[in-house]
């Protein structure tokens, strides 16, 4: 059963959708259903309006989503270094490059269709990540409370790694069922889709049920965060 992240959200200020990678079935419980034939990030806006976008084998425009998200071959290896290098400039080397693609592996789909919107609680068993879009402030308050109930020798409870938006979604995360959380949308070829002052928080499902947990004895109900917000409302 989905947590009510109704509490946290209140909490934190976030007053955009909780926007859900799933892996589904069918697409019908995701409707209405918008279609992009630019990077899927363009559907940002509809998103927010609590639309939702979908990719498939079969169907997408990006060839990087398409490979690293749907396993299909889009380019070469090659061809995809001298584009990301050659091109884009993304690594000094292209033995970089080919380190980097040899250790980042492609989602693998277990249903036809992967969807990208807003939370649906029906489709929980689907649900492989939860995105929150925030500003600066409301990250550094999710950062905290992914770190509240970690200790010292737990797996790494936020990252940052290098990747495209669509693969911060999902692939960065090596096990889905570790509670863990990365920063995204820090691709400057799918920033131009956000407002300049958002970026992604990106959680796993035991992460997300750990923030919607957060209590009247966490930070969240203490002096510091209680500061902040103020000062934010006089500025």
């Amino acid at each position: 059963m989905q947590p009510n992240p109704e509490r946290l959200l209140m909490m934190t200020g976030i007053n955009r959708p909780l926007i859900g990678f799933y892996d589904a079935p069918e697409l019908a419980p995701f409707e209405p259903i918008v279609d992009t034939e630019r990077c899927f990030f363009s559907t940002f806006p509809q998103w927010m309006e609590g639309k939702s976008t979908y990719l498939a084998k079969d169907h997408f425009t990006c060839g990087g989503a398409g490979q690293h998200l749907c396993g299909v071959e889009t380019r070469s290896r090659q061809d995809m270094v001298e584009f990301l290098v050659g091109m884009e400039g993304l690594k000094a080397t292209r033995d970089l490059m080919n380190e980097w693609l040899n250790v980042n592996s492609h989602y693998r789909q277990t249903h036809p269709y992967l969807v990208i919107g807003p939370l649906k609680p029906d489709q929980y068993a689907n649900l492989k990540t939860i995105t929150f879009y925030v500003n600066p402030d409301q990250l550094s308050v999710l950062m905290i409370g992914a770190q509240y109930r970690t200790g010292p020798y737990d797996p790494t409870p936020v990252i940052a790694p290098f990747g495209s938006g669509c693969m911060q979604l999902v692939t960065i995360f090596d096990d889905l069922t570790v509670s863990q959380a990365a920063v995204g949308a820090t691709d400057i070829a799918m920033r131009q889709f956000l407002p300049p002052d958002v970026l992604a928080f990106t959680v796993t499902k035991p992460m997300f049920e750990r923030l919607c947990e957060l209590d009247e004895t966490s930070f969240l109900y203490k002096p510091f965060w209680r500061n902040l917000r103020k000062s934010r409302e006089k500025s």
